[in-house]
């Protein structure tokens, strides 16, 4: 039993810093699209942009390596378990999309407007929220 409260521990840690670069980057997107031409503001972005990504792909990496043995080794199992499954793959998903647009405006590439990177930014929450209920109230 401590071994399980420790891993979930672990997880839900790494889990929440992951979530923190996954809400945090399309602001940092949101800034480059209002910067302008600005080249020192649009460096530092780019580079906290990139730190940032770069660490979110780790602490996922940590995350999932948590999960896969609270799956495997512990044996936690159902339905709510491939719905709370298929929303982390459209997070992810989320993440990279943000990502790409992040090293398209490295090299120059147009970003979309700051006002639809807002709406965009407001996509990992809804999902959030569906993924904390699945798990607390493991509907199916």
């Amino acid at each position: 039993m401590q071994a399980y409260l420790w891993t979930k521990t672990a997880h839900l840690v790494f889990v929440m810093a992951w979530m923190a670069s996954v809400f945090y980057l399309p602001r940092i997107l949101v800034n480059l699209a209002e910067a302008g031409e600005a080249p020192d503001v649009r460096a530092r972005l780019l580079l906290m942009g990139r730190r940032l990504y770069r660490f979110g792909h780790v602490m996922f990496g940590f995350a999932l390596v948590l999960g896969l043995a609270l799956w495997l080794h512990f044996g936690i199992a159902g339905g709510w378990l491939h719905a709370k499954l298929a929303l982390v793959a459209l997070m992810l998903a989320y993440f990279v999309v943000a990502g790409r647009w992040l090293k398209g405006a490295a090299a120059g590439r147009a970003l979309p407007s700051a006002r639809a990177l807002r709406w965009f930014n407001e996509l990992p929450l809804v999902l959030l929220v569906a993924i904390v209920y699945l798990v607390l109230a493991k509907p199916f």
